[in-house]
C-alpha cells in the first residue's frame, strides 16, 4: 500500500513537472517566434519641400494710391490716452486711473492736436502719442461741447509734427471714396475705407446741441476712432470722425463725421479764446428746471435782460411777479430771421453765423400774440 502510494505520487509529480517543462518551451518558442516576425524600423524619409511661391503682377493702381494716401496720412495721426487722478482716502495720495483713449490729428506745427471733446470728457489729464511712439503730455486749449470737438497742445519739436492737409466739406458728393484713420479698440494705426453714404445728417452734440450737416459714411469706425481723420481720395482732412450708430457698440457701417468746414470755422476760435464766440443778446433763459416743471416746450422763455443791453433796447419783456405772488413769464423766442428755433441749441445755430452790430429780426410770444422785435447783437460775453 506504501510502494503503491509513493508511485502513485512520484507518476503525478512527473507528469507536473513535464508540463511545467512543456509550458516554458512553448513560451520561449512563442517569445523567439514573435521576435522573428517583428517588422523592421520604417526608413526615414525626406522632409518634404516648401510650395513655391505663385509669381503675381504688380500692385494694381488703386492698391498703390490707397498705400501712398496712408504712408503720407498717417503721420499726422495720433493716439490719445486720458486718464483720471484719484486720491487714496487714507494716505492721501494721487494717483492717475486710466479713463479710455481716442485718436486725433496734428492740426499745425505749433503742436495743436484736434480730437472730439467726448474723448477727453471727465479727464483729469491726457497724453499724446505721436506716429514715432513718443508720447507727450498734453494741455486743454479749448473745448466746443456743442460741437464735440476738443483742442490739446503738446510741446513737441517741429520736426515731429506732420500737419494734415485740410479739404472741403461743402463739396462732397454721395458714393466718394474715403479713408478713416484712427486707434480702434486701442489698436494704433488702423486704416478703413468706404464711402460717403450721406450728406446732411444731424446727431447731438455732448450738450445736446444739435450738430448739422454731419458726413455719414460706411469707413468702419469704432469705439477709439473717435477725435481720428475722415479723409478723401487726395488724403485732405473732410471730417473728424465722431459717432457710430449701432446696437452692439462696434461698427455697423453707420459712422459720422463733423464736417471740415465747421472743424475749420471753429478751431481758430478755441485756439484763441478757448470756446466759440458768438454774438450776445445780453439776456438770460428761465432754467430747464422750470421749463420742465412748467411743461413748456420751447425752452427759450426770457427770464431777465441786461439792463441797457440788446435785448432791453429791443423791447424784450421779462419773467415778473405781481404783487400778489403770480409768476407773468417773458417773452418766447419762436424764430430769428424767419427760422425757427425753441432749444438753446437751436439758437446757438443760428447765432454762429451772425456777427456782433448785425441786426436781427426776433419773432416773440408775448401774451399769446406773435411780435417781431429787431434786436442789433452785442459782442460775445
Amino acid at each position: 500500500m506504501n510502494v503503491s502510494g509513493r508511485s502513485l505520487f512520484l507518476g503525478s509529480f512527473s507528469l507536473v513537472l513535464a508540463g511545467l517543462l512543456a509550458g516554458l518551451w512553448l513560451t520561449r518558442g512563442t517569445a523567439c517566434a514573435a521576435t522573428l516576425v517583428a517588422p523592421a524600423a520604417p526608413k526615414a524619409e525626406p522632409t518634404p519641400a516648401a510650395r513655391p511661391v505663385a509669381p503675381r503682377a504688380d500692385l494694381g493702381e488703386g492698391e498703390q494710391r490707397t498705400i501712398r494716401l496712408f504712408e503720407e496720412a498717417s503721420p499726422s495721426v495720433v493716439y490719445i490716452t486720458t486718464v483720471a487722478e484719484q486720491i487714496d482716502f487714507f494716505s492721501r495720495d494721487i494717483a492717475q486711473i486710466p479713463l479710455g483713449t481716442g485718436s486725433g490729428f496734428v492740426w499745425d506745427d505749433s503742436g495743436h492736436i484736434i480730437t472730439n471733446y467726448h474723448v477727453l470728457r471727465g479727464a483729469d489729464a491726457a497724453r499724446v502719442t505721436l506716429a514715432d511712439r513718443t508720447t507727450w503730455e498734453a494741455k486743454l486749449i479749448g473745448v466746443a461741447p456743442e460741437k464735440d470737438l476738443a483742442v490739446l497742445k503738446i510741446d513737441a519739436p517741429r520736426e515731429k509734427l506732420r500737419p494734415i492737409p485740410l479739404g472741403s466739406s461743402h463739396d462732397l458728393r454721395v458714393g466718394q471714396s474715403v479713408f478713416a484713420i484712427g486707434n480702434p479698440f486701442g489698436l494704433d494705426q488702423t486704416l478703413t475705407t468706404g464711402i460717403v453714404s450721406a450728406l446732411g445728417r444731424e446727431i447731438q452734440g455732448a450738450d445736446n446741441t444739435p450738430i448739422r450737416d454731419v458726413i455719414q459714411t460706411d469707413a468702419a469706425i469704432n469705439p477709439g476712432n473717435s477725435g481720428g481723420p475722415l479723409l478723401d481720395s487726395a488724403g485732405r482732412l473732410i471730417g473728424v470722425n465722431s459717432a457710430i450708430r449701432s446696437p452692439s457698440g462696434a461698427s455697423a457701417g453707420i459712422g459720422f463725421s463733423i464736417p471740415v468746414d465747421a472743424v475749420n470755422a471753429a478751431v481758430p476760435e478755441l485756439i484763441a479764446y478757448g470756446k466759440i464766440l458768438r454774438p450776445s443778446l445780453d439776456l438770460e433763459f428761465l432754467p430747464s428746471a422750470w421749463i420742465r416743471s412748467l411743461g413748456l416746450e420751447n425752452e427759450l422763455v426770457v427770464l431777465d435782460v441786461v439792463a441797457g443791453g440788446a435785448a432791453a433796447k429791443a423791447g424784450l419783456q421779462p419773467t415778473k411777479r405781481t404783487r400778489r405772488g403770480e409768476i407773468l413769464l417773458g417773452d418766447i423766442i419762436v424764430a430769428v430771421d424767419a427760422q425757427p428755433v425753441r432749444t438753446r441749441g437751436d439758437l446757438r445755430l443760428v447765432l454762429e453765423s451772425k456777427k456782433p452790430g448785425e441786426t436781427i429780426q426776433l419773432t416773440v410770444v408775448r401774451n399769446r400774440r406773435e411780435l417781431t422785435l429787431p434786436l442789433v447783437l452785442a459782442a460775445p460775453r
